[in-house]
């Protein structure tokens, strides 16, 4: 580099740090968006559709890494509008893959600036925390009438926070809940109190969204934790601590749970949520029949039949999100979720266990996805904010292992010129 150059890169160095840590403030401030999607457009898709536009004009990289994140989003959304072709009336449709195309590109957003900067991740988990336990308390005190306009955040009798549904308000909190245990399980118990009570809060209000896929998500994803947990950690007193405050906190949480069921309205709807199977499960053109005809139906059209079609043709919309990608993308589509889907967990699955600055989030969100993936066999996950997050998170940190793993090879063939190199 010239003297001139390596001069007006110092002279420029404050500025670019100053807008990197702007930029990184403005990403916070979005991921504590999504927990507030009352409406839509929601404040969340217009701040981010801001940011994301400002991000590509000031240069967003994409790299190799997280090129092919982009090139299946960029194919399964092409489904989405092949699907548009054989729709009669449009209505709503354009609008719904638009939202579509948008989810797919914050995605590639999320992953493109954590790869530049992975100390942007406990910047965002910090942030769906925040938002976790703001619209929990939202939930909770309008379940319980609390506070004016509570029938604003229930529904059907349900917690659902500042979301529209409660079966994505309470998947929504998992992730945050998961982080904070991590935290509980390996940082000081000094700090231990601000955590629990975070994690307390959720748990109440995933509770309270009385969503069933919510309930095993949470419970799936928590056992999955600490089993991750005792699998990396080889110490026996860390092993001891872990499994210790894991069954501490079970108590505590079965004790809250005996606690809330003593209130009358909590143990009526408990009661009939418990039911394994609803009669608008089992029953005629119940969601496992409309599962079976709707598969059926799929295999005969390749394109598929478009959005929001399907609830025109039975009772109501897919619940499910295999089916939900064969009616509305169509079979490239369907593929290219499928694809994507194997595609994450496997990279996920292979960097897990690394130590790594950034291996405690991708173990998260590595876990939260895979739940995600298996309640999407009873509920539609398409449109949910946070499961295109999740998916930022896990592709960031595996563009994070390629290139730590291309500066070792880099640095080792520095050092050594003339050794040779392992093909």
């Amino acid at each position: 580099m010239s003297t001139l150059g390596a001069t007006s890169a110092a002279v420029f160095r404050p500025q670019l740090a100053a807008v990197a840590i702007l930029g990184s403030g403005m990403v916070t401030f979005g991921v504590f968006l999504s927990g507030f999607v009352i409406a839509e457009p929601a404040p969340y898709e217009v701040f981010m559709a801001a940011l994301i536009g400002l991000w590509f004009l000031f240069g967003l990289k994409i790299s190799r890494a997280v090129a092919p994140l982009l090139a299946l989003l960029i194919l399964f959304i092409t489904g989405g509008l092949l699907s548009l072709t054989v729709m009669r009336d449009l209505a709503t449709a354009p609008m719904y893959m638009a939202v579509s195309g948008f989810l797919a590109l914050t995605a590639v957003f999320y992953a493109a600036i954590i790869e530049a900067r992975h100390e942007r991740l406990k910047l965002i988990f910090d942030a769906w925390i925040a938002a976790g336990v703001l619209t929990s308390l939202l939930g909770i005190l309008g379940y319980f009438g609390a506070i004016p306009g509570a029938q604003n955040f229930t529904l059907y009798d349900r917690a659902k926070g500042a979301f529209q549904d409660p079966n994505v308000f309470g998947p929504f909190l998992v992730a945050p809940s998961l982080y904070l245990m991590y935290r509980l399980l390996t940082e000081r118990i000094t700090t231990a109190a601000p955590r629990a009570v975070a994690i307390l809060i959720m748990a109440l209000g995933l509770f309270l969204s009385f969503s069933r896929a919510a309930w095993a998500l949470y419970l799936f994803c928590t056992c999955v934790l600490v089993l991750v947990m005792l699998l990396k950690e080889r110490t026996g007193a860390f092993r001891l601590k872990i499994l210790v405050l894991a069954l501490g906190g079970a108590l505590l949480m079965i004790t809250a749970l005996v606690v809330a069921l003593q209130i009358p309205q909590v143990a009526d709807l408990f009661s009939n949520r418990t039911q394994l199977v609803q009669d608008y499960d089992g029953g005629h053109l119940g969601r496992f029949d409309r599962h079976k005809i709707g598969f059926l139906m799929s295999m005969e059209k390749p394109l598929g039949i478009g959005p929001m079609v399907f609830s025109n043709i039975f009772p109501e919309d897919e619940h499910n999100i295999w089916l939900k990608c064969l009616t509305s993308y169509g079979w490239l589509g369907f593929v290219c979720y499928v694809t994507l889907i194997t595609w994450t967990v496997t990279m996920g699955f292979r960097f897990l266990l690394l130590n790594r600055p950034w291996q405690p989030y991708l173990m998260i969100a590595w876990i939260v996805l895979i739940g995600h993936a298996a309640i999407g066999n009873v509920i539609d996950t398409d449109h949910w904010r946070h499961f295109y997050l999740l998916l930022g998170i896990i592709w960031g940190c595996g563009a994070l292992e390629y290139r730590h793993r291309r500066n070792a090879v880099g640095a080792l063939t520095h050092r050594h010129p003339s050794a040779p190199t392992q093909r």
